[in-house]
């Protein structure tokens, strides 16, 4: 009987503490609304600080804004849904802070609601931070897309988060027509603020667009975009190093689609600050060059400079675009002529035009300039010749490291007075990547067919 008893006992404690094992394994609940595939529904304003649940699955129902004074964080591997039917967009509102603070083996995912297969460009909106960070416009101004989202400051230090190890899928839904949210929308966004290692891909606009500010940005991949990969505006004076872009040569937009577009503004005034942003580093892959019939006929500049623009370009590379690059405007030719604007060790091969300039600009002059010895700015054949071939530009899974041997591995130099923040890394090669490929283990190429 005795033993029997302790038996009983013994089994009972065993279940007992397999069970508090497992409900310790599950780990917290959100509690809350939640969708009919039980998702919690973000929706509405955020005006307290709010922490995501990694195990749980969230929906961004209409525009969700972090208002002033609130801070949403997201843990690592965290998968938020944009809801299409309610255009779903996070909207990080000045003095709002979003921390998105991924890891290379647990990447946080906004993405689709579609299931795989049925996902298409601007499933959803995307995700706006808004900061108090100086622009070349009124602080009444609104962002692009936005119907009420003031951004801009006198705050060129100020702070919206991190967002680091964040993939944004399927992003850029129209709100009304010709009026599209861009993958990352970054207004008057200041240099306290870390942007580095993002992916946006399938996004129906602009990759990454910045209205002004002075954030310093890293390790982007704009993937199979819409509209431009790299939009610059209203007076953004940060850095962006270490990007690349990866075009469909089937997709471009009716508004010509560009790796890069710089204005100080639409109307190429003389507004202050100048749009002044300093690239290095850039890898800028255009849907030429690759033997791909049928090339959508819209695709315009891998780097298109023009309307007053101070911005500069360093140590990078550009494949297969109908036109390398384009000064446009006498006033960026000004620009080039006072040293404000200016382009060194830029690696061009495969376009159907290397150098073109328009509106006023003097096309001899600018392909002096560029091509003077000091500059070390270089034409090449044949994209073969860089050392890249077709495994580089593979649309669901490139491997963008350079051949053995290729001129791209070396050649870099950061001596000029734009390159000399710390910010930037010496490193020895010219474009986004050396012997390391960053993008690997966070990124996705194939979300179409990800089962989230």
């Amino acid at each position: 009987m005795l033993m029997r008893t302790l038996k009983y006992y013994l089994v009972a404690a065993l279940l007992l503490a397999v069970g508090s094992c497992k409900k310790k394994e599950e780990g917290p609940v959100e509690t809350g609304p939640r969708d009919a595939k039980n998702r919690v529904i973000l929706e509405g304003n955020i005006t307290t600080n709010r922490t995501l649940v990694a195990s749980e699955k969230y929906i961004l129902r209409g525009f969700v804004r972090v208002k002033a004074g609130a801070t949403l964080t997201i843990p690592p591997g965290t998968i938020i849904f944009g809801d299409k039917a309610t255009s779903g967009t996070l909207i990080i509102e000045r003095g709002g802070k979003l921390i998105a603070d991924g890891t290379p083996t647990q990447p946080i995912v906004f993405t689709s609601d579609q299931p795989p297969g049925q996902r298409s460009y601007g499933d959803w909106g995307g995700i706006v931070i808004l900061g108090n960070a100086p622009t070349n416009k009124p602080t009444t101004t609104l962002i692009e897309g936005i119907p009420d989202g003031p951004y801009g400051g006198n705050d060129p230090n100020d702070n919206s988060g991190v967002l680091r190890y964040v993939r944004i899928e399927f992003s850029g839904i129209p709100i009304t027509p010709g009026n599209e949210i861009n993958g990352l929308t970054m207004g008057g966004v200041g240099r306290g603020t870390t942007i580095e290692y993002v992916q946006v891909s399938f996004c129906g606009d602009d990759a990454f667009e910045w209205f002004g500010g002075n954030v310093n940005c890293r390790y982007l991949v704009s993937h199979r975009t819409w509209d431009d990969d790299f939009d610059v505006d209203f007076g953004y004076s940060g850095n962006v190093q270490f990007a690349v872009a990866l075009r469909d040569p089937a997709i471009a937009d009716q508004s010509t689609s560009n790796g890069i577009e710089s204005d100080n503004d639409a109307n190429g005034t003389n507004d202050q600050p100048f749009t002044s942003c300093t690239f290095s580093n850039l890898s800028v892959f255009g849907p030429l060059g690759r033997g791909v019939a049928n090339v959508n006929s819209l695709f315009g500049r891998g780097a298109h400079l023009r309307r007053n623009t101070e911005s500069s370009i360093f140590n990078s590379v550009f494949t297969g675009w109908v036109e390398g690059l384009r000064l446009d405007g006498s006033a960026t030719q000004n620009k080039v002529n006072t040293g404000a604007l200016d382009i060194r060790r830029n690696f061009h091969a495969g376009h159907g035009r290397n150098i073109n300039v328009a509106g006023g600009a003097t096309l001899p002059e600018i392909e002096t300039w560029f091509n003077a010895p000091a500059r070390g700015n270089r034409i090449f054949g044949s994209i073969s010749e860089l050392g890249l071939n077709a495994q580089n530009f593979n649309m669901t899974a490139p491997n963008f490291l350079p051949q053995t041997g290729s001129p791209l591995l070396s050649g870099a130099s950061f001596t000029e007075a734009k390159l000399q923040n710390p910010f930037f890394q010496q490193v020895p090669h010219i474009g986004a990547f050396g012997t390391t490929d960053w993008t690997r283990g966070w990124t996705n190429f194939d979300p179409q067919n990800t089962v989230y």
